[in-house]
Protein backbone atom coordinates (compact mmCIF):
# COMPACT_ATOMS: atom_id res chain seq x y z
CA UNK A 1 0.00 0.00 0.00
CA UNK A 2 2.79 2.48 1.05
CA UNK A 3 5.00 0.85 -1.42
CA UNK A 4 2.54 1.65 -4.03
CA UNK A 5 1.39 4.90 -3.20
CA UNK A 6 5.59 5.45 -2.85
CA UNK A 7 5.83 4.68 -6.61
CA UNK A 8 2.75 6.64 -7.59
CA UNK A 9 3.99 9.91 -6.26
CA UNK A 10 7.00 9.30 -7.26
CA UNK A 11 8.48 9.60 -3.73
CA UNK A 12 11.62 8.13 -2.56
CA UNK A 13 11.53 7.89 1.09
CA UNK A 14 9.28 4.68 1.44
CA UNK A 15 11.04 3.15 -1.44
CA UNK A 16 14.30 2.27 1.02
CA UNK A 17 13.51 -1.43 2.45
CA UNK A 18 15.76 0.23 5.67
CA UNK A 19 12.50 2.72 5.99
CA UNK A 20 9.58 0.17 4.97
CA UNK A 21 11.45 -2.81 7.38
CA UNK A 22 11.66 -0.59 10.50
CA UNK A 23 7.53 0.89 9.76
CA UNK A 24 6.44 -2.88 9.88
CA UNK A 25 8.03 -3.38 12.71
CA UNK A 26 6.97 -0.29 14.93
CA UNK A 27 3.02 -1.11 13.16
CA UNK A 28 3.27 -5.18 14.09
CA UNK A 29 4.83 -4.15 17.52
CA UNK A 30 1.81 -1.92 17.74
CA UNK A 31 -0.76 -3.90 17.05
CA UNK A 32 -0.25 -7.06 19.33
CA UNK A 33 -0.23 -4.15 22.28
CA UNK A 34 -3.44 -3.23 20.99
CA UNK A 35 -5.36 -6.84 19.76
CA UNK A 36 -3.56 -8.78 22.66
CA UNK A 37 -5.63 -7.23 25.55
CA UNK A 38 -8.94 -7.62 23.57
CA UNK A 39 -7.78 -11.39 22.39
CA UNK A 40 -6.79 -12.56 26.27
CA UNK A 41 -10.29 -11.38 27.11
CA UNK A 42 -11.79 -13.93 25.03
CA UNK A 43 -9.67 -16.57 25.25
CA UNK A 44 -10.12 -16.37 29.13
CA UNK A 45 -14.18 -15.93 28.91
CA UNK A 46 -13.80 -19.26 26.52
CA UNK A 47 -11.35 -21.00 28.82
CA UNK A 48 -8.91 -21.58 25.80
CA UNK A 49 -6.13 -22.42 27.97
CA UNK A 50 -2.74 -24.51 26.98
CA UNK A 51 -2.80 -28.58 28.29
CA UNK A 52 0.14 -29.09 29.82
CA UNK A 53 1.75 -32.42 30.52
CA UNK A 54 1.15 -33.78 34.10
CA UNK A 55 5.54 -34.55 33.69
CA UNK A 56 6.27 -31.11 33.38
CA UNK A 57 7.24 -29.78 36.82
CA UNK A 58 4.85 -26.58 36.24
CA UNK A 59 2.22 -27.97 34.90
CA UNK A 60 -0.38 -26.84 37.75
CA UNK A 61 0.69 -23.45 37.81
CA UNK A 62 0.54 -22.80 33.69
CA UNK A 63 -2.51 -25.02 32.97
CA UNK A 64 -4.71 -22.18 33.24
CA UNK A 65 -2.54 -20.07 30.96
CA UNK A 66 -4.49 -18.80 27.60
CA UNK A 67 -2.76 -20.12 24.26
CA UNK A 68 -2.77 -19.71 20.67
CA UNK A 69 -1.13 -16.04 21.24
CA UNK A 70 0.47 -16.88 17.76
CA UNK A 71 -2.74 -16.45 15.75
CA UNK A 72 -2.60 -12.21 17.04
CA UNK A 73 1.18 -12.08 16.30
CA UNK A 74 0.95 -13.47 12.60
CA UNK A 75 -2.54 -11.39 12.07
CA UNK A 76 -0.56 -8.21 13.08
CA UNK A 77 2.31 -9.25 11.26
CA UNK A 78 0.48 -10.03 8.29
CA UNK A 79 -1.57 -6.52 8.34
CA UNK A 80 1.68 -4.57 8.88
CA UNK A 81 3.42 -5.92 5.90
CA UNK A 82 0.53 -5.80 3.51
CA UNK A 83 0.52 -1.26 4.52
CA UNK A 84 4.55 -1.43 3.63
CA UNK A 85 5.85 -4.31 1.38
CA UNK A 86 6.10 -4.97 -2.14
CA UNK A 87 3.08 -7.27 -2.93
CA UNK A 88 4.24 -7.87 -6.35
CA UNK A 89 7.74 -9.33 -5.45
CA UNK A 90 7.60 -13.39 -5.45
CA UNK A 91 9.31 -13.90 -3.30
CA UNK A 92 7.75 -12.02 -0.35
CA UNK A 93 4.46 -14.56 -1.29
CA UNK A 94 6.25 -17.16 -0.64
CA UNK A 95 7.06 -15.87 3.01
CA UNK A 96 3.30 -15.06 3.19
CA UNK A 97 2.42 -18.80 1.92
CA UNK A 98 4.77 -20.24 5.01
CA UNK A 99 3.82 -18.17 7.86
CA UNK A 100 -0.03 -19.04 6.73
CA UNK A 101 0.52 -22.30 5.77
CA UNK A 102 2.63 -23.57 8.85
CA UNK A 103 0.24 -21.45 10.97
CA UNK A 104 -2.67 -22.84 9.85
CA UNK A 105 -1.05 -26.60 10.79
CA UNK A 106 -0.41 -25.28 14.48
CA UNK A 107 -4.00 -23.75 14.68
CA UNK A 108 -5.84 -27.22 13.76
CA UNK A 109 -3.30 -28.90 16.60
CA UNK A 110 -3.94 -26.12 19.22
CA UNK A 111 -7.53 -26.44 18.51
CA UNK A 112 -7.48 -30.17 18.72
CA UNK A 113 -5.45 -29.62 22.16
CA UNK A 114 -8.17 -26.93 23.11
CA UNK A 115 -10.96 -29.14 22.91
CA UNK A 116 -10.10 -32.07 24.68
CA UNK A 117 -7.89 -30.56 27.48
CA UNK A 118 -5.51 -33.35 26.80
CA UNK A 119 -1.59 -32.02 25.18
CA UNK A 120 -1.48 -35.40 23.13
CA UNK A 121 -4.63 -34.89 21.40
CA UNK A 122 -4.97 -32.50 18.85
CA UNK A 123 -3.40 -33.85 15.48
CA UNK A 124 -1.64 -36.91 15.02
CA UNK A 125 2.11 -36.87 14.63
CA UNK A 126 1.90 -38.47 10.82
CA UNK A 127 -1.08 -35.82 10.23
CA UNK A 128 0.78 -33.07 11.32
CA UNK A 129 4.23 -34.38 9.59
CA UNK A 130 1.62 -34.48 6.91
CA UNK A 131 0.38 -31.05 6.61
CA UNK A 132 3.80 -29.36 6.88
CA UNK A 133 5.36 -31.72 4.31
CA UNK A 134 2.45 -30.46 2.10
CA UNK A 135 3.52 -26.57 3.05
CA UNK A 136 7.25 -27.21 2.47
CA UNK A 137 6.03 -28.55 -1.05
CA UNK A 138 4.46 -25.30 -2.04
CA UNK A 139 6.96 -22.96 -0.69
CA UNK A 140 9.70 -24.65 -2.12
CA UNK A 141 8.22 -24.91 -5.07
CA UNK A 142 7.43 -21.59 -5.62
CA UNK A 143 10.86 -21.12 -5.33
CA UNK A 144 11.77 -23.53 -8.27
CA UNK A 145 8.77 -21.80 -10.33
CA UNK A 146 10.67 -18.49 -9.86
CA UNK A 147 13.71 -19.29 -10.87
CA UNK A 148 15.54 -18.98 -7.42
CA UNK A 149 19.36 -20.44 -7.76
CA UNK A 150 19.56 -24.20 -6.10
CA UNK A 151 23.36 -23.51 -5.76
CA UNK A 152 24.57 -24.89 -1.98
CA UNK A 153 27.03 -22.81 -0.28
CA UNK A 154 28.44 -23.53 3.29
CA UNK A 155 30.41 -21.13 5.59
CA UNK A 156 33.77 -19.81 4.96
CA UNK A 157 33.65 -20.60 1.07
CA UNK A 158 32.82 -17.54 -2.04
CA UNK A 159 31.66 -20.15 -4.17
CA UNK A 160 28.53 -22.58 -4.60
CA UNK A 161 29.79 -26.41 -3.74
CA UNK A 162 27.40 -27.48 -6.43
CA UNK A 163 24.04 -27.27 -8.01
CA UNK A 164 21.23 -29.28 -6.60
CA UNK A 165 18.95 -28.86 -9.14
CA UNK A 166 15.57 -30.51 -8.18
CA UNK A 167 17.17 -32.30 -5.38
CA UNK A 168 17.02 -29.07 -3.86
CA UNK A 169 13.26 -29.42 -3.43
CA UNK A 170 13.38 -32.21 -0.68
CA UNK A 171 16.50 -30.48 1.20
CA UNK A 172 14.91 -27.68 1.46
CA UNK A 173 11.59 -29.57 2.76
CA UNK A 174 13.79 -31.70 5.30
CA UNK A 175 14.54 -27.93 6.43
CA UNK A 176 11.23 -26.54 6.88
CA UNK A 177 10.44 -29.92 9.12
CA UNK A 178 13.33 -29.53 10.88
CA UNK A 179 12.95 -26.13 11.67
CA UNK A 180 9.19 -26.00 12.59
CA UNK A 181 9.62 -28.92 15.14
CA UNK A 182 13.09 -27.27 16.75
CA UNK A 183 11.16 -23.86 17.56
CA UNK A 184 8.15 -26.13 18.38
CA UNK A 185 10.02 -28.26 21.23
CA UNK A 186 11.77 -24.77 22.46
CA UNK A 187 8.26 -23.33 22.96
CA UNK A 188 8.14 -24.98 26.49
CA UNK A 189 9.28 -22.02 28.96
CA UNK A 190 7.42 -18.12 29.34
CA UNK A 191 9.72 -16.56 26.39
CA UNK A 192 12.02 -18.54 25.70
CA UNK A 193 11.23 -19.55 22.48
CA UNK A 194 10.28 -15.79 21.25
CA UNK A 195 13.83 -13.93 21.91
CA UNK A 196 16.09 -16.48 20.27
CA UNK A 197 13.35 -16.47 17.41
CA UNK A 198 13.44 -12.15 17.83
CA UNK A 199 17.55 -12.56 17.73
CA UNK A 200 17.38 -15.17 14.80
CA UNK A 201 14.77 -12.95 12.77
CA UNK A 202 17.47 -9.41 13.05
CA UNK A 203 20.42 -12.00 11.55
CA UNK A 204 18.53 -13.48 8.98
CA UNK A 205 16.82 -10.31 8.10
CA UNK A 206 20.45 -8.53 7.64
CA UNK A 207 21.62 -11.72 5.35
CA UNK A 208 18.71 -11.52 3.20
CA UNK A 209 19.49 -7.77 3.17
CA UNK A 210 23.27 -8.02 2.07
CA UNK A 211 21.79 -11.18 -0.66
CA UNK A 212 19.75 -8.84 -2.63
CA UNK A 213 22.22 -6.01 -2.23
CA UNK A 214 24.53 -5.70 -5.57
CA UNK A 215 27.11 -3.60 -3.67
CA UNK A 216 26.82 -5.42 -0.25
CA UNK A 217 26.54 -9.07 -1.60
CA UNK A 218 29.75 -8.15 -4.16
CA UNK A 219 31.84 -6.47 -1.18
CA UNK A 220 30.88 -9.13 1.31
CA UNK A 221 31.50 -12.54 -1.97
CA UNK A 222 28.05 -13.79 -1.09
CA UNK A 223 25.71 -14.61 -4.32
CA UNK A 224 23.71 -11.69 -5.01
CA UNK A 225 19.90 -12.71 -5.70
CA UNK A 226 17.77 -9.66 -7.16
CA UNK A 227 13.95 -9.18 -4.81
CA UNK A 228 15.44 -11.12 -1.73
CA UNK A 229 15.73 -8.33 0.13
CA UNK A 230 12.45 -7.18 0.09
CA UNK A 231 11.59 -9.80 2.87
CA UNK A 232 13.57 -7.73 5.04
CA UNK A 233 10.54 -5.94 5.79
CA UNK A 234 8.56 -9.21 6.26
CA UNK A 235 11.02 -10.25 9.06
CA UNK A 236 11.03 -7.20 11.17
CA UNK A 237 7.15 -7.41 10.68
CA UNK A 238 7.43 -10.69 12.55
CA UNK A 239 10.38 -9.36 14.99
CA UNK A 240 8.08 -5.89 15.82
CA UNK A 241 4.99 -8.67 16.36
CA UNK A 242 7.18 -11.05 18.60
CA UNK A 243 8.48 -7.64 20.45
CA UNK A 244 4.67 -6.85 20.93
CA UNK A 245 3.71 -10.46 22.08
CA UNK A 246 7.19 -10.57 25.07
CA UNK A 247 5.24 -7.79 26.84
CA UNK A 248 2.85 -10.80 27.83
CA UNK A 249 4.79 -13.77 27.08
CA UNK A 250 7.94 -12.88 29.38
CA UNK A 251 7.87 -14.72 32.89
CA UNK A 252 5.36 -14.88 34.59
CA UNK A 253 3.29 -15.38 30.76
CA UNK A 254 0.27 -14.47 30.47
CA UNK A 255 -0.24 -16.13 26.98
CA UNK A 256 1.38 -18.35 25.16
CA UNK A 257 1.94 -18.66 20.94
CA UNK A 258 0.78 -22.30 21.31
CA UNK A 259 1.63 -24.32 17.85
CA UNK A 260 -0.14 -21.67 15.52
CA UNK A 261 3.08 -19.75 16.47
CA UNK A 262 5.76 -21.76 16.63
CA UNK A 263 5.42 -24.01 13.37
CA UNK A 264 5.03 -20.19 11.72
CA UNK A 265 8.36 -19.06 13.21
CA UNK A 266 10.06 -21.86 12.38
CA UNK A 267 9.32 -22.27 9.10
CA UNK A 268 9.40 -18.18 8.31
CA UNK A 269 13.04 -19.22 9.80
CA UNK A 270 13.51 -21.98 7.57
CA UNK A 271 12.51 -20.11 4.69
CA UNK A 272 14.52 -17.40 5.28
CA UNK A 273 17.60 -18.99 5.60
CA UNK A 274 17.08 -20.49 2.13
CA UNK A 275 17.06 -17.33 -0.08
CA UNK A 276 19.24 -16.19 1.89
CA UNK A 277 21.51 -18.75 0.87
CA UNK A 278 22.55 -19.69 4.67
CA UNK A 279 20.86 -22.93 5.31
CA UNK A 280 24.30 -24.74 7.02
CA UNK A 281 24.54 -21.15 9.16
CA UNK A 282 21.06 -21.41 10.38
CA UNK A 283 22.29 -24.15 12.39
CA UNK A 284 24.35 -21.41 14.35
CA UNK A 285 21.92 -18.73 14.28
CA UNK A 286 19.03 -21.72 15.55
CA UNK A 287 21.38 -22.62 17.95
CA UNK A 288 19.48 -22.81 21.23
CA UNK A 289 16.43 -24.32 18.85
CA UNK A 290 19.52 -27.15 17.67
CA UNK A 291 20.10 -27.94 21.42
CA UNK A 292 16.31 -28.36 22.71
CA UNK A 293 16.12 -30.74 19.37
CA UNK A 294 19.68 -33.22 20.37
CA UNK A 295 18.62 -33.20 23.47
CA UNK A 296 15.59 -34.74 22.71
CA UNK A 297 16.54 -37.04 20.21
CA UNK A 298 19.68 -37.94 22.52
CA UNK A 299 17.27 -39.17 24.98
CA UNK A 300 15.11 -41.28 22.81
CA UNK A 301 17.86 -42.33 21.61
CA UNK A 302 19.51 -43.07 24.83
CA UNK A 303 16.56 -44.73 26.16
CA UNK A 304 15.73 -47.33 23.47
CA UNK A 305 19.55 -48.42 22.75
CA UNK A 306 19.94 -48.12 26.93
CA UNK A 307 17.35 -48.10 28.25
CA UNK A 308 18.87 -45.64 30.21
CA UNK A 309 18.08 -41.59 30.11
CA UNK A 310 21.01 -38.97 29.30
CA UNK A 311 19.23 -36.28 30.74
CA UNK A 312 16.41 -35.98 33.56
CA UNK A 313 14.14 -34.42 31.57
CA UNK A 314 14.34 -33.30 27.66
CA UNK A 315 14.05 -31.25 25.88
CA UNK A 316 16.41 -29.81 27.61
CA UNK A 317 14.98 -26.67 29.37
CA UNK A 318 12.99 -28.95 31.75
CA UNK A 319 16.33 -30.89 32.52
CA UNK A 320 17.34 -27.82 34.12
CA UNK A 321 14.04 -27.60 35.62
CA UNK A 322 13.96 -30.37 37.80
CA UNK A 323 17.29 -29.31 39.33
CA UNK A 324 15.80 -26.84 40.37
CA UNK A 325 16.92 -24.13 38.43
CA UNK A 326 14.72 -20.98 38.71
CA UNK A 327 12.63 -20.55 35.30
CA UNK A 328 13.39 -17.29 34.65
CA UNK A 329 17.38 -17.97 35.24
CA UNK A 330 17.03 -20.48 32.51
CA UNK A 331 15.32 -18.51 30.42
CA UNK A 332 17.47 -15.65 30.43
CA UNK A 333 20.42 -17.83 30.17
CA UNK A 334 19.06 -19.87 26.90
CA UNK A 335 18.68 -16.20 25.72
CA UNK A 336 21.88 -15.25 26.20
CA UNK A 337 23.16 -18.69 24.20
CA UNK A 338 21.06 -17.40 21.51
CA UNK A 339 22.61 -13.54 21.41
CA UNK A 340 25.78 -15.01 21.41
CA UNK A 341 25.59 -17.95 18.53
CA UNK A 342 23.79 -15.25 16.03
CA UNK A 343 26.70 -12.81 16.77
CA UNK A 344 29.45 -15.82 16.16
CA UNK A 345 27.01 -16.85 13.06
CA UNK A 346 27.52 -12.89 11.86
CA UNK A 347 30.68 -13.23 12.14
CA UNK A 348 31.46 -16.08 9.97
CA UNK A 349 28.57 -14.92 7.49
CA UNK A 350 32.00 -11.78 6.98
CA UNK A 351 34.58 -14.28 6.50
CA UNK A 352 35.04 -15.83 2.80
Amino acid sequence: MVYELNNLLHMHLFGYISIRAGLAFLLAYLLVLILMPKYLTWAISKNANQPISKYVAAHESKGKTPTMGGAVFLAATLIAAFIVIDLENPYVWGGIITLVGFGLVGFKDDIGKIISGDNLEGLTPKGKMALQMIVAIIATGLLIYVGFPTELYVPFVKNPLFDMGYFAIPFWVLMFLATTNAVNLTDGLDGLATVPSIIALFSLGAIVYVTGHAIFSNYLLVPNIKGVGELVVLAFALAGALMGFLWYNCYPAEIFMGDTGSLAIGGFLAYLSIVGKSEFLLLLIGFVFVMETVSVILQVGSYKLRKKRIFRMAPIHHHFELKEWAENKIIIRFWMIAFITNVLALITFKIR
